[in-house]
């Protein structure tokens, strides 16, 4: 299975989850404590995942700029030869 359908299959369940326990809310089923409990893992995952994508970019970041040097060096190499 591609990551994209499985993504979107997990979209799926997810929503359906979350539908079934609003109905479940409703009529007061949930345990408050069980929404927190769920609230602050999902809080938890944004952090991670906000922090693997700030590191990502970071990264991203310094190749960019490595090449960009690496450009300026070539680009000030070649017009040196065409002289």
């Amino acid at each position: 299975m591609s990551k994209g359908r499985w993504m979107g299959l997990v979209h799926k369940i997810t929503e359906w989850l979350l539908e079934k326990e609003e109905d479940m809310a409703k009529s007061c089923a949930i345990p408050m404590e069980e929404i927190e409990y769920q609230i602050a893992k999902v809080e938890a995952q944004k952090a991670k995942i906000q922090k693997e994508y700030d590191e990502a970019m970071a990264e991203l970041n310094e190749v960019a700029k490595r090449l960009e040097k690496i450009k300026s060096i070539e680009t000030l190499r070649c017009q040196e030869k065409e002289k």
